[in-house]
């Protein structure tokens, strides 16, 4: 069952930043567009894309790493026999998110950068 559930949650999280995405895109089609007209790669509107919202996932996991650290910390002292906790563990599950919200974001991140410019452009 928590197998199922923390399944579940990841892709309710996975939708969201997909939703979020898809709406930092629509905001941004016209700049999109005009640096697609200047010359810009797809390489640098896609990373020009997920900037944002790598950083905001590097944020969120340094505030809580030494949240979660002391929360486990304090959950083991507990039990009889006690596993020691790793940093190795966060930056492991700090990675996972990074690489979670790559997924989400680069699939429409790599669509806008796609588009075709001329389209951007005209609407309105």
């Amino acid at each position: 069952m928590i197998n199922i559930a923390s399944g579940l949650s990841i892709f309710i999280s996975c939708l969201g930043l997909f939703g979020l995405a898809t709406l930092a895109v629509a905001r941004r089609t016209k700049e999109i567009g005009v640096r697609k007209v200047l010359g810009a790669s797809v390489t640098s509107i896609v990373s020009l894309l997920s900037r944002d919202f790598l950083k905001l996932v590097l944020l969120a996991n340094v505030i809580a790493w030494p949240f979660a650290s002391w929360f486990m910390h304090q959950w083991l002292q507990d039990f009889a026999y006690r596993t020691p906790l790793s940093w190795g563990l966060f930056a492991l599950a700090g990675l996972t998110a990074v690489l979670v919200a790559l997924v989400a974001v680069s699939f429409q991140a790599i669509k806008a950068a796609v588009a075709n410019p001329v389209k951007s452009l005209r609407s309105e």
